[in-house]
């Protein structure tokens, strides 16, 4: 996620490394540097330059703190604004409303927006207890109503049942009598898009509005189309008394333009960012921690955050305990702690919020996939239940025996088993240090002994 800007700005930062204090002379040339890196990753340019003018203006009057290297400072700055730019808090939904608060989503098409509201839905019903129905007054695309359907039962809402011979006006007052008599506390309506704004479409979200008065009306919006996503919320803006912004398809977005340029644009916060194609992958915005993602400073404490909702904690204090009376990490182990990976969004998602990892997120991405963790997962069900509990057994017959089983060649598995072995040894250090609690930590500071699937670069 935005690895181009990052690798710009880190650049930026490093040319001040040597330099002895900060001076008018290496400030503007960094600036130079980060202005070109945020109009390249597609910054809006009114924000681009109010965003250098803050920064110069703090830089030249920063009395430097005696233990921080220019580069230091300068990146402290250059944070705050980034911070500021987007908002400098997480702003969260305002539920507060005679039940059923009424979320009314809008966007153009082709945004995710239908997509947005099944994982909203989920977010709002595991995360914060909430009885949730869904309805969709897209009359218009063809499955549209269908597509909403199937994501309710996977996400396990409600879903009221529409029609595409009714009319949206129709389809509101009937979906908001429905929640009121089911005991819902929140109804989340997903409108029409267009291919772009017009009359049309904005009177009929409009009269949407007036009727069901939402506490909240959410714009959806692809975090690809860079400044565009800013403009045409603007846009939207006009016609609609926004209450914030979802930005959408962010893991494929390496710029960033439209999260520096939302805020500023039309002054609605940005609350939630999609992260990827699953029904989990919706996190609430925090700009502070965004800011340190885009600077390679990692996001640990979102890190820590999904692995309490997402790890099984019974099996993570048993495996502790196993550490802490000195039995060995093993095979079975290491395979559980790959289930762990997957649950929490794959090594992608991880890379981009562990410290230290710096422009070298994107090389690790090219290298690592997802699927190389189910190859891995084929290669240790080919072995006996003795390889797994014991791997020093695994000889050079037995490694051929196990790559014909799982499909796969020999160094693959030989591969595989010096991912486990560095593994091993970081888990024996976790167990003398207090256990699984350092485990997230421990795997942002492993360097060369990256986490399992990253044998790429080992």
């Amino acid at each position: 996620m935005f690895e181009n800007l990052s690798e710009r700005l880190q650049q930026a930062v490093n040319n001040l490394r040597g330099q002895a204090l900060l001076t008018e002379e290496n400030i503007q040339a960094s600036l130079r540097q980060v202005r070109m890196a945020l109009l390249e990753a597609d910054v809006a340019l009114p924000v681009v330059k109010d965003f250098i003018d803050q920064v110069s203006q703090q830089a030249l009057g920063e009395q430097v703190i005696a233990n921080l290297q220019p580069g230091q400072a300068l990146i402290k700055i250059v944070q705050d604004q980034l911070v500021e730019l987007m908002g400098a808090e997480n702003e969260t939904l305002n539920l507060q409303a005679q039940p059923p608060a009424v979320v009314l989503m809008a966007g153009l098409q082709g945004s995710g927006k239908t997509t947005t509201v099944g994982k909203l839905a989920k977010l709002l019903r595991e995360r914060h207890g909430k009885k949730v129905m869904v309805a969709s007054a897209d009359i218009y695309r063809p499955a549209a109503i269908e597509q909403l359907q199937k994501l309710a039962e996977q996400v396990e809402v409600n879903f009221f049942p529409t029609s595409a011979e009714s009319s949206p006006k129709q389809i509101a007052d009937s979906a908001l009598d429905q929640a009121q008599r089911s005991g819902m506390d929140v109804l989340i309506l997903d409108t029409a898009g267009r291919l772009h704004v017009d009359d049309e479409m904005m009177q009929e979200i409009q009269l949407l509005h007036q009727r069901l008065n939402p506490v909240e009306t959410l714009f959806v919006v692809d975090a690809m189309t860079g400044q565009d996503a800013a403009k045409t919320a603007a846009a939207f803006n006009e016609s609609l008394a926004l209450t914030g912004v979802i930005l959408t398809k962010a893991d494929g977005d390496a710029r960033g333009g439209a999260a520096l340029s939302i805020r500023h644009i039309t002054g609605k916060p940005i609350k939630f960012i999609g992260v990827g194609e699953k029904v989990d992958d919706l996190e609430p915005f925090h700009p502070e921690r965004m800011a340190s993602r885009i600077l390679g400073m990692g996001d640990m404490l979102s890190l820590v955050e999904e692995a309490e909702r997402k790890i099984d904690h019974q099996q993570a204090e048993k495996l502790g305990r196993k550490l802490k009376k000195g039995k060995g990490f093993d095979l079975n182990d290491f395979r559980d702690q790959l289930k762990m990976v997957e649950q929490m969004g794959g090594m992608g998602s991880m890379i981009d919020k562990l410290p230290g990892m710096g422009g070298m997120a994107e090389q690790v991405k090219n290298q690592v996939n997802d699927k190389q963790l189910s190859q891995v997962d084929a290669i240790i069900s080919s072995m006996t239940v003795k390889e797994r509990t014991f791997p020093n057994i695994i000889n050079g017959s037995r490694r051929k025996r196990i790559a014909r089983g799982s499909g796969t060649q020999v160094q693959e598995v030989n591969r595989m088993l010096k991912q486990f072995i560095q593994m091993q040894k970081m888990m024996k250090k976790m167990g003398r240090k207090g256990g699984m609690k350092k485990l997230m930590r421990g795997m942002g500071q492993m360097g060369g002994g990256m986490p399992p699937g990253m044998g790429g670069l080992s």
